[in-house]
Formats: C-alpha cells, structure tokens, sequence
C-alpha cells in the first residue's frame, strides 16, 4: 500500500473513481480536477491516491472551510471526498487515507479535522465513528438561487 498526492497521470482513473461516488456529472468531474491541477479550484486543497499493487484503488481530498458544524474555529480542514473501490474495501485503505488526512492537518498547524456524509450512508457514518470522529449535528439544508 501506498499513499501519495494525485498527480496530473492521474486524471482518469480519479476522475472514474470520483463518477463512482458522485455519478450525477456531465463532464465526469474532469473540470473540477484540471482546475486543481492549475491551482484553481475551491473545493480541493490538496488530494491523496492510495495503490495496491500498481493499482489506484481510493482516493481522498481535503480543503479548508471558514465553518464546519461543531467547531469553533474559523478554518478547519474537511474531508470533501472519501472513496475506496468497493472490491478494496475493508482492508484497511480507508482508514490509511484518514490518518493521511489526518497528518496533513496536524502538519498544516490545525487541530481538528471535518467531514460529512448523507444521513442515509450508514457505513460511512459508522466508519467516521470507527476512526475516531463525533457526529455533531444532522440537518437538511437547501438553497435556492435567486
């Protein structure tokens, strides 16, 4: 196993990987990752890939937020995405991607670190609480464009 930034090679088989967990796409998120790779996007900071035998089996990105419900600090690391092909899962790659998160925001000079998931994933919530995490609220939220 082994963990290391996405690199630009990288691109396809992420932005599979990121289809995967997210399938509503048009694009197959390939926008989002080429903005990361110049340096522009908002929503990714920094992105790990994790490999198994020469092969890219999960990944993890991180940003930093002004919020995250339960904290009271004003930026705080938060896991965007969380995402090991289901055929890897269990063998421990989840939870090395956490600890990698988890090393970057304590290298970065942070002291907590957020993530989310939909009130419906129950094997995500029960992972999250498995490696350590609190739930701190559930809401429904909404927007709409004016």
């Amino acid at each position: 196993m082994h963990i290391r930034k996405a690199q630009e090679h990288d691109l396809d088989v992420w932005s599979h990987m990121r289809t995967a967990l997210w399938p509503d796409t048009t694009d197959a998120h390939i926008a989002e990752l080429k903005d990361y790779f110049c340096g522009t996007s908002h929503d990714i900071r920094v992105a790990y890939l994790i490999e198994a035998d020469g092969e890219r089996v999960g990944f993890l990105e991180l940003n930093v937020r002004n919020f995250a419900e339960g904290s009271r600090h004003s930026a705080v690391p938060y896991v965007e995405a969380w995402y090991v092909k289901p055929a890897h899962q269990g063998k421990g790659y989840g939870k090395a991607l956490m600890q990698q998160a988890e090393n970057w925001a304590r290298e970065s000079g942070f002291s907590e670190l957020a993530s989310d998931t939909t009130p419906d994933n129950t094997r995500s919530i029960h992972m999250h609480k498995h490696l350590g995490f609190k739930e701190t609220e559930r809401v429904v939220c909404f927007l709409k464009d004016l």
